[in-house]
């Protein structure tokens, strides 16, 4: 029987969601039906759908009172919306359903793995907590939690023990990884093994933090990927190590290899996931073709305030999916190979060759995927600066600019029209290629996620500038060559 809480969280959500005009949202990134938004939760394939799950407070466009909203999508591009599938409404999770997971049952059900949160003398309980269900309805379990304190290790904490991503092995059985917090602060990683969902143990702390990258180690994600083994971890409390790791809330791929009978990672290369403004939480998902698809909450929790529109009945967006691939022993992020059928009205233009600011007939808009090159002209020296702007009109812009000579990459939107002093700019190292750089840009009605020379590196910031700011416009202060393409991105009609 459904909860009373749940059934008026569906009730609520209905009525408000069904309010908000589809031109209000994004065109084709996740937002949530009504309210808030933040970390993507069971991101699965089940019954011939993806099913998204996310961190979700329908009565309000900021973070409280934590349920599952719930959208599924024929080809992680177009998405439906399905009522909310879990409301905190039982002792262990009465103050949120915190992120966790999905897998389909050998009996055809879907089981949901999440951390239900409750408040006690001293501060926060974090147990594992399981429901199952049949993709719409779902039943929490009346062994939950059905992992607790008692499965830690000595020194471990129950208040920052939370976030578990569930697999299943290839003799059946389940295991999953949970973010937890020694003594000391510092996040590790938990490895727990199950026959059939219901039971778990506790294996192995599969990875530690020796306090180099951040704090707490939230949202954990392992995976095997071209012969390495992957661990996405999303730190809280970073410094910064040169121009990488920005300091506060981020995202890190470690790379690695899996020693299965110790039941240990050991990492060889770390690497920021993206080094823009807004990323966090990041999820993935094995599609049935094969391929390791991420998403993330296209968010940060120190940049929520610049990017809030008070008049706007929904807060937060999800990444666009991403193909993920290692390569020289370094992460690669691809948008998603479906995109591009979903491409029109192309226009290129070919070795351009200018100095100073140039604008294209045909390249403008606010829903586009934008493909540029630029290199030295004939042989010379690169430029000195480079900036492609977008999301342009007379007052506003978001601009990325590119300084050859440092090989750093920057965006800025401190002039998107924000009307707060927060994080406005990220910089990032780009390996220098004597002054060629290639990007793609991909913009929605209220984001820009830039992937640099075919995913070695992703920027991705959320903005609010007016749609109506549709320019786009190169500059640079020195010589340089450029070939362009763009193309619509679900052009109506």
């Amino acid at each position: 029987m459904e909860s009373q809480k749940l059934l008026l969280a569906r009730a609520y959500e209905k009525e408000g969601g069904e309010k908000i005009d589809p031109s209000a949202r994004p065109r084709f990134h996740l937002s949530p039906y009504l309210g808030w938004m933040n970390d993507p939760n069971g991101f699965s394939y089940y019954k011939g759908e993806y099913h998204l799950f996310y961190q979700y407070n329908p009565y309000s466009t900021v973070w409280d009172s934590m349920h599952w909203g719930h959208a599924v999508s024929p080809d992680l591009l177009h998405w439906t919306y399905l009522p909310a599938a879990l409301a905190p409404d039982q002792p262990y999770d009465s103050f949120g359903c915190f992120s966790g997971s999905a897998i389909d049952l050998a009996d055809g059900r879907q089981l949901l793995l999440y951390t239900g949160v409750r408040k006690e003398e001293g501060g926060e309980r974090q147990t594992q907590c399981v429901a199952v269900g049949d993709g719409l309805n779902y039943r929490k379990c009346a062994q939950n939690p059905v992992i607790d304190g008692p499965a830690l290790p000595a020194g471990l904490s129950r208040s920052s023990f939370r976030d578990p991503k569930v697999w299943r092995e290839p003799d059946g059985s389940l295991r999953c990884v949970v973010g937890g917090c020694g003594g000391d602060g510092l996040g590790r990683i938990l490895l727990f093994s199950s026959p059939d969902g219901f039971r778990w143990a506790f294996e192995s702390i599969l990875a530690e933090n020796g306090g180099r990258l951040g704090r707490m180690w939230e949202c954990p994600d392992f995976f095997p990927l071209d012969g390495k083994h992957v661990l996405l971890v999303s730190p809280q409390d970073m410094l910064p190590e040169g121009l990488e790791y920005h300091n506060g809330n981020g995202t890190v791929c470690m790379i690695g290899r899996y020693d299965e009978a110790k039941k240990r990672f050991y990492p060889e290369k770390d690497q920021a996931i993206d080094c823009g403004i807004d990323f966090y939480a990041p999820q993935t998902v094995l599609t049935p073709d094969g391929r390791r698809v991420m998403i993330g909450w296209m968010q940060n929790w120190d940049t929520c305030a610049p990017t809030r529109d008070e008049a706007r009945p929904w807060f937060g967006q999800m990444s666009l999916p991403r193909e993920l691939s290692v390569q020289n022993g370094r992460l690669y992020q691809r948008p998603l190979r479906e995109l591009e059928d979903h491409r029109s009205g192309r226009v290129e233009h070919r070795d351009a060759a200018f100095e100073g600011e140039l604008t294209l007939p045909g390249v403008e808009g606010r829903t586009v995927d934008l493909e540029l090159t630029i290199r030295p002209q004939d042989g010379g020296a690169p430029c000195r600066r480079f900036t492609l702007r977008f999301a342009q009109d007379g007052r506003r812009h978001t601009a990325l600019s590119f300084r050859p000579h440092e090989s750093v990459l920057e965006i800025d939107r401190s002039f998107s029209g924000s009307r707060r002093a927060c994080v406005h700019q990220r910089r990032c190292l780009v390996p220098s290629r004597d002054g060629t750089l290639k990007l793609r840009v991909i913009l929605d009605r209220f984001s820009a996620e830039v992937f640099v020379n075919d995913g070695e590196q992703v920027l991705t910031a959320a903005i609010t500038t007016d749609e109506a700011a549709k320019g786009i416009s190169f500059a640079a202060d020195g010589p340089v060559r450029m070939d362009v393409t763009k193309y619509d991105l679900f052009a109506e009609g």
